[in-house]
């Protein structure tokens, strides 16, 4: 028996970004520029990660930059309802599978994302995070993030602005209060390195959630007359091991605020070069007992699929110079948003059904199409610019 189809055009495509996001975000439009509008610019600007102002310059029928920037601002003045309508169209486009009880409840992964920031800013701003240099800068805005993974699929269930005076544990007592409000019991949390702080350990441990991280290994090095000591003495190890170890404020001298469980792995691995090194990784746990060190190193990586979805997310990033915190943000969430409806077209639509667990297609639509779907929807509507003012003459030759 043949199975049915039904083709999913670009403009279906296009509406259901539109019912994805407005519902939730609440958009209010401005004269002409309606919150569709907004929408659709800010989907045709993702789409190329260009910036506001290039789209509006480059779509025949756009309002102009400026106007659709006033449009914009007077929906993004207080930080507090956008995280809030954010997070919300997060939960609401959830799976039910997510939300039933579990045996063996769900990984939950908790990652600090830092986008570079390039321009001039006062060196107190509390909105512009402060950390090691990474792509030619210091100067960083700074996402927290939680994702579930679903039979290979990432969802996103929270994503949060840091600031540079925010603690990390008030960040992430948020990002797990808008998971359990999502409706998701989490288990074991997989924390990025960002998090290894005593504070945040202190607080698992009261609050009884299992977590696994890497270890920022302090102490002296190897070459010191003393010998190396603190947890840079894991990493020079040359054996793989089970170990205890507290965990204190680098900067306060004292006692130790919290004691975890150390995992060393140490395994000879050979570069692309074809030369064998040694590698020592050391993670540092609690809640889990794990029998086997290479269960640590392989849980952990699991969570390195969200790497990929911060990779998908800036392949639908508006660019942008601002220093509006607000905005900079709203521009963030546009690309998770537009990342999530990809994972949810995919879930409810683009499946196929089998028993047991759906099968997903993914060679059905790729990320970059969807995205070159939701341009074309914005160039039939808009029209493009074919055509600008010179100040010299065209050369006969071009006009025949």
């Amino acid at each position: 028996m043949r199975k049915s189809t039904t083709p999913l055009t670009p403009t279906q495509v296009y509406r259901c970004a539109i019912e994805f996001c407005q519902p939730h975000l609440d958009l209010h439009g401005k004269g002409k520029v309606t919150a569709t509008v907004l929408l659709t610019i800010a989907f045709a600007a993702a789409a190329r990660c260009s910036s506001i102002h290039e789209t509006c310059s480059r779509l025949a029928g756009a309002p102009c930059d400026d106007t659709y920037a006033k449009a914009l601002y007077v929906n993004l003045r207080a930080i507090e309802p956008i995280i809030r309508k954010v997070n919300a169209a997060f939960r609401a486009h959830l799976p039910r599978a997510l939300r039933r009880p579990r045996k063996r409840p769900l990984r939950v992964v908790v990652d600090l994302t830092l986008i570079p920031y390039y321009g001039q800013h006062s060196l107190d701003d509390i909105e512009i995070y402060r950390s090691e240099k990474k792509a030619g800068t210091r100067s960083f805005f700074a996402y927290a993030t939680a994702y579930v993974s679903l039979h290979g699929q990432r969802f996103t269930l929270a994503a949060v602005p840091v600031t540079r005076t925010e603690r990390l544990k008030d960040v992430l007592q948020e990002l797990l209060y808008l998971v359990g409000k999502a409706g998701i019991r989490p288990g074991l949390l997989l924390l990025d390195r960002g998090f290894y702080r005593a504070e945040i350990i202190k607080y698992l441990q009261q609050v009884r959630r299992p977590f696994l991280m890497p270890v920022i290994c302090h102490g002296r090095d190897a070459n010191h007359p003393e010998g190396p000591s603190g947890s840079k003495a894991f990493k020079l190890m040359n054996k793989s091991g089970w170990f205890t170890h507290p965990v204190g404020d680098p900067k306060k001298k004292g006692r130790a605020k919290a004691t975890v469980s150390i995992c060393v792995k140490r395994a000879r691995l050979t570069d692309r070069h074809g030369r064998k090194k040694w590698h020592t990784w050391v993670y540092a746990f609690w809640g889990i007992e794990p029998t086997r060190v290479d269960w640590v190193k392989q849980t952990y990586r699991k969570r390195f699929g969200i790497e990929t979805s911060y990779r998908q997310m800036n392949e639908c990033r508006i660019r942008t110079t601002t220093t509006k915190f607000n905005v900079r943000y709203f521009y963030v969430v546009i690309g998770l948003l537009l990342r999530s409806l990809w994972v949810w077209l995919h879930h409810v639509v683009l499946s196929t059904p089998r028993r047991g667990c759906r099968r997903y297609n993914w060679d059905r639509l790729r990320v970059k199409r969807m995205l070159i779907w939701l341009e074309q929807v914005a160039v039939e509507l808009y029209g493009l610019v074919l055509k600008v003012t010179t100040e010299r003459d065209v050369p006969q030759s071009v006009v025949t």
